[in-house]
């Protein structure tokens, strides 16, 4: 794990235009920018033509790796594109998406938001079977497993697929002549369907559906596939319904504000979060501030609930990305200080509430209650919007081993006295399902009631996972 905060795995959008008039590549460009916050290690568009499905991607973030020379040679009326954080497979270009097979069947792009939990038994069986790897990635298991199949048509092959892998998963596939999406049966990775003009969307998240000026239309749900032609838009069921599970992290932190992940705000929950925790562990002060920036709307809703005014106490340099490279500690220390800064003259002689989305090495707290101190700061305490992560996580998020978990090895005193600040309060469990819950049990009803992935903090995951990290 790079840094001091969890990561999201990456994202996916794809596009596919009925009319076939027009040339959508530079719109999963726009795309892929919007989300670039989930992955900012790699990225690669693949665009449908009629001969063939061409695919160009590269190392590092979207607007250096895509220029008008490489759209020249990815046009096409469907496309499908990716941004990458590795947590399965290691940082380099072998396993940057979408990965592509060509056969003389037809070509399949797939590109992969999640982790197989059973990856490495699939992959020895699709071995065993003669069929090569060119990446260490489980996506590529998913594709070589659609391929594998593919002389029974998309939907067999995709269906047959998806009943063989497990874990987390949301896919966007890309065939000469069809656009794919499927979630996992539990809804643990987000997908979203969107329409503009004559095509359709799927996308991570509603605001890549927003940014080339879409319209978002519905969440995929969990064990939905959805298959896009130019004739028709085909949906169903791949598996049994079972508990909807959706990582409660899209909303503590991995997600866009602006986004809607199954008919919940992001911002909206934030917001409620940061009042609850101003309910549950309020704390005599001055000021409020938020660690930039999904700490700020739980900032703003902490100052309502308590009559605490907040305050831009912390800025964040722009130019500073959340996968800010820092093997070792040391650099992760610089890399704090770099990211950073406070505004010594809000600070100054007051009692500050700093809340935060998460912790989890400790290294990032640390480092701010010494300079929001520093600076002025009478007392500093500390309010966090999720429960203490104790617990890996085993589908798509890169967590360090437990034993880096500083929650994991810490009480809550030793931890607040280990970061130096005057006093330390997380959101319950309770409170932090309380702030998911208030829209979307409106919206929904009997069996398909809410339902979220919380194992990095109770350690109870929605499927079996086969080993534990250490």
């Amino acid at each position: 794990m790079i840094g001091d905060k969890l990561h999201e795995e990456c994202g996916v959008f794809g596009i596919f235009d009925t009319d076939g008039n027009r040339d959508v590549a530079p719109l999963v460009y726009y795309g892929l920018f919007s989300l670039q916050h989930r992955g900012q290690e790699s990225a690669g568009i693949a665009a449908a033509n009629e001969r063939s499905i061409e695919c160009r991607k590269g190392m590092g973030l979207v607007g250096d790796i895509f220029n008008p020379e490489i759209f020249s040679r990815i046009k096409g009326s469907a496309a499908v594109g990716h941004v990458r954080y590795s947590t399965a497979g290691s940082s380099s270009i072998e396993n940057a998406q979408p990965f592509v097979s060509r056969s003389k069947l037809g070509s399949i792009a797939v590109a992969h938001n999640g982790t197989l939990t059973n990856a490495d038994v699939m992959r020895e069986l699709l071995e065993d079977a003669g069929i090569g790897f060119t990446s260490s990635s489980d996506s590529e298991v998913i594709v070589n497993l659609i391929a594998k199949n593919y002389r029974k048509g998309i939907e067999k092959s995709l269906t047959d697929t998806l009943k063989f892998i497990k874990g987390s998963y949301a896919l966007v596939v890309l065939t000469g002549d069809a656009l794919v999406g499927a979630r996992d049966p539990n809804g643990i990775r987000p997908l979203c369907l969107g329409k503009l003009g004559e095509a359709w969307i799927l996308a991570s998240e509603s605001c890549a559906i927003d940014a080339v000026g879409g319209e978002f239309i519905r969440d995929i749900e969990p064990a939905e596939l959805i298959i896009i032609n130019k004739e028709q838009v085909l949906s169903f069921s791949f598996s049994e319904k079972t508990r909807r599970a959706t990582c409660a992290f899209e909303y503590v932190y991995f997600a866009r504000p602006d986004s809607v992940i199954d008919k919940v705000d992001v911002y909206g929950s934030r917001v409620r979060a940061g009042e609850i925790l101003g309910r549950e562990s309020a704390a005599a002060a001055d000021l409020v501030i938020g660690v930039p920036d999904s700490g700020m709307p739980a900032a703003i809703g902490y100052g309502r609930a308590t009559g605490t005014p907040f305050g831009l106490g912390i800025v964040k340099s722009k130019y500073v990305g959340r996968t800010f490279i820092a093997p070792n500690q040391d650099m992760r220390e610089k890399a704090v200080s770099v990211k950073h800064n406070v505004i010594a003259s809000e600070v100054r002689d007051k009692r500050v509430v700093l809340i935060d989305d998460s912790i989890v090495r400790g290294t990032t707290s640390r480092w701010l209650v010494s300079i929001l101190k520093r600076a002025g700061a009478r007392e500093v305490h500390i309010r966090v919007c999720s429960p203490p992560v104790r617990f890996p996580c085993y589908f798509g998020i890169d967590t360090p081993h437990r034993r880096d978990l500083i929650s994991n090895v810490n009480s809550v005193d030793e931890l607040c006295k280990s970061l130096g600040a005057d006093s330390l309060a997380f959101i319950s469990v309770e409170g932090l399902l309380a702030s998911l819950y208030r829209e979307r049990c409106e919206a929904r009803k009997g069996s398909d009631k809410p339902g979220y992935c919380l194992g990095c903090f109770t350690g109870e995951y929605p499927i079996p996972v086969s080993g534990e990290e250490s």
